[in-house]
């Protein structure tokens, strides 16, 4: 067999097998030094001397951090109150846009791209004067339709532990709930018109057009969708940090956060880095556990 036909018959593997071993080296070594850094006592405070400590990182994590376990907890809640109000709202503009038949449905679909065009940084900075909370945008529509009576004066948002965690999560929807909303109307363009001309001829409702007809159909593409801001929200680090760097005190400290501060705040990398090997494995259950419920949703 000549080179070249061998080179013609095996090209769709070797074509892209460069790019494939070098972006499994940029994830492979940075990984494995991770895991490797995880079962070290490596900190500044002991110099150049690196112990290997085995699983006592670890140990410490589980066993004897509170403020870990805090972080864990702070995840979960901002992630899930996130990811649950984005899908609705997100299904619901979707449903609205696919329904409703207007002139300036492009202009608004444009308009909905632009709040994830902005840097997180930048969206930071706006809504930190927007949470002012003696000359902010927000408290003053308070003040103005009468709600601050009705909750009891100005409301802190991001400076008061109770109503920190809630805010942050408004900004998350209000960047990303249109990256939802996009997909599922994707996914409505592509959905066979029969069922609807077949529940129409029997006299279905919308209500009942939607929930037993529409709803079933794009399940699928509603998991994905949730399932990529899952991803995404475990991970949200720029917006809580430029806001609130975890304070007040610890109320909006999440696991990355946290892994943050323990890096280049207090400079133990060895700790920092069992921290993140543990906050992969925490995204990979989650995303796993979800991806097996969405295949379980489809059967």
């Amino acid at each position: 067999m000549r080179m070249g036909d061998w080179y013609d018959r095996n090209a769709f593997w070797l074509l892209p097998s460069g790019a494939v071993i070098f972006i499994l080296m940029l994830m492979i070594y940075p990984l494995g030094y991770t895991i490797y850094n995880s079962f070290t006592d490596w900190s500044l405070t002991h110099g150049d001397k690196v112990n290997f400590v085995g699983f006592r990182n670890y140990l410490d994590i589980f066993f004897r951090d509170d403020r870990f376990w805090g972080s864990v907890g702070r995840t979960i809640y901002f992630t899930g109150l996130a990811m649950v109000v984005e899908v609705i709202l997100g299904v619901l503009i979707a449903v609205l846009f696919d329904a409703k038949d207007f002139s300036g449905k492009r202009v608004a679909r444009s308009i909905m791209l632009m709040a994830m065009m902005a840097t997180p940084v930048a969206v930071a900075m706006v809504w930190l004067l927007i949470f002012e909370p003696t000359a902010g945008v927000l408290n003053y529509l308070f003040k103005s339709s009468g709600l601050e009576a009705l909750l009891g004066g100005k409301q802190l948002w991001i400076t008061d532990s109770s109503s920190v965690i809630p805010s942050l999560v408004l900004i998350d929807i209000w960047e990303w709930t249109p990256l939802i909303a996009l997909i599922v109307i994707a996914g409505l363009a592509t959905l066979s018109r029969e069922p609807y001309e077949s529940a129409m001829v029997d006299g279905a409702t919308p209500f009942q057009i939607f929930f037993r007809i529409t709803l079933p159909m794009i399940a699928p593409t509603i998991g994905v969708a949730a399932l990529l801001r899952l991803i995404d929200c475990l991970k949200t680090f720029d917006i809580i940090y430029v806001m609130t760097m975890g304070g007040p005190g610890y109320s909006s400290e999440t696991l990355n956060i946290y892994t943050y501060q323990m890096s280049f705040q207090y400079f133990n990398f060895g700790y920092a880095s069992a921290l993140l090997v543990v906050f992969l494995c925490l995204v990979l259950g989650i995303s796993l556990l979800v991806t097996y419920l969405r295949r379980g949703l489809e059967l």
